[in-house]
């Protein structure tokens, strides 16, 4: 497995905080997502990198394992697992035959040991064959998605650690809600199960709805006009579809209206939606001719008899 420098890849140093790794995480996703650069491998490739470099380190439990173990950081619990059966057996070996302990492992290099017992040749090679078999790591990813890509059920390939994955994304999917994928995690060792792979949502929303639950809110402008008087209004709903208003007489600015099943998919209904709110927000005109001013003046001085 190829080291990959986590540090490096979201361009932090290794004493940055969560919240300096976070905003860092951010930053480059923006820049590098996969929308912004369809046709372009070496962007997919960098937006995986930072994908993995920010599941690692903000993560206190994996970034310590980390900054241990390195590349081998995936197989840390195996490793100190077998570390401490080795030691035991060590020792046992030891006080029958009186020596001294030679398996305190001092200053050998982690990665050197790890591959002398699960892969390597010579040392404590041997141990591979007599050791237990270890299920792999557990890897977490992150998924960046637009609201309008969970407005419905579809499929996404994605690549994890060199693995094509096909992604089956149900409607109406939470902000930082977790799937899991059996077996796609980290390998197993000594022929153990692989891990699994959790993939966690991160939504972002560049359009005028703004999300709550299963609901939708939006803001609707509306002339002065027809707040006064009334009338009909279209709204464009989030599936592109247009629906008539009819806006009663006197309507006030910020006045609130439902639009029953016609907010976001409920998650794994089918055919299950939230409601969409409207605000209306009244328009004042601007730039009255003489002619309208005077009117409006005329209406005032009615309105006070």
């Amino acid at each position: 497995m190829e080291y990959i420098d986590y540090y490096k890849v979201l361009g932090v140093d290794r004493s940055a905080d969560t919240k300096t790794i976070k905003k860092a995480y951010k930053k480059l996703a923006r820049q590098y997502h996969p929308d912004l650069h369809p046709d372009d491998n070496d962007a997919k490739h960098k937006f995986q990198q930072i994908n993995e470099a920010h599941t690692v380190l903000s993560d206190p439990e994996k970034r310590e394992k980390y900054d241990k173990y390195g590349k081998d950081w995936e197989h840390a619990e195996a490793f100190e697992e077998a570390a401490r059966q080795q030691q035991s057996r060590s020792r046992a070996s030891s006080q029958r035959s009186g020596g001294a302990n030679y398996s305190e492992f001092q200053g050998e290099d982690f990665s050197d040991f790890f591959n002398s017992m699960f892969g390597g040749s010579g040392g404590f090679g041997s141990f591979r064959q007599s050791s237990g078999r270890f299920r792999g790591q557990d890897l977490r990813a992150e998924l960046t998605l637009d609201l309008k890509d969970i407005y419905r059920t579809q499929k996404q390939t994605i690549n994890i650690n060199g693995k094509s994955i096909r992604l089956t994304i149900p409607a109406g999917v939470e902000e930082g809600q977790e799937i899991k994928i059996r077996g796609y995690g980290g390998p197993g060792v000594n022929g153990g199960p692989a891990g699994d792979l959790f993939i966690k949502f991160h939504l972002v929303n560049n359009g005028p709805f703004q999300r709550d639950g299963n609901d939708l809110h939006l803001k609707k402008e509306i002339s002065l006009y027809t707040a006064v008087l009334g009338g009909p209004v279209f709204v464009e709903t989030f599936d592109g579809s247009k629906v008539k208003l009819a806006v009663k007489p006197g309507t006030q600015n910020g006045t609130k209206v439902k639009l029953s099943g016609k907010g976001f998919p409920k998650y794994k209904k089918e055919g299950e939606f939230g409601d969409l709110i409207l605000t209306f927000q009244v328009t004042i005109p601007t730039k009255l001719t003489s002619e309208e001013k005077a009117l409006f003046e005329n209406l005032e001085k009615l309105h006070r008899k």
